[in-house]
């Protein structure tokens, strides 16, 4: 009788979504063998585990920023604009601007992973 190659069995229960998920991605990838699926993807896969905390500030930061500009274009529209305005509204979406590039770098870094 021929002995397996690899002797230690590894058993993992799962629901029915994530087993019907597994079985897509399998199709998705090609392989018809479940064992040797879920081996590759545990050797050879890697798990992403982003913190959002930045982008939850970029999000805060256009909030307000979308606010400034409303209610300049309100006070635009009734009295006129000031330059101090202007310029507070030009440093809000520089600084904007800058968050934004620097959460698009730390994307590409993870994609080139």
């Amino acid at each position: 009788m021929k002995r397996r190659k690899r002797g230690v069995p590894l058993f993992v229960w799962v629901s029915e979504e994530e087993y019907a998920a597994i079985q897509k991605r399998m199709e998705e990838a090609g392989t018809q063998n479940l064992s040797a699926y879920i081996r590759k993807i545990a050797l050879n896969g890697y798990v992403l585990n982003v913190d959002l905390s930045p982008v939850r500030e970029l999000v805060s930061l256009q909030r307000r920023c979308a606010n400034n500009l409303n209610q300049v274009a309100i006070h635009a529209n009734t009295y006129g604009v000031y330059p101090s305005e202007i310029t507070a509204l030009q440093k809000d979406y520089a600084e904007l601007w800058g968050r934004v590039s620097e959460i698009l770098e730390q994307l590409a870094a993870v994609t080139v992973l």
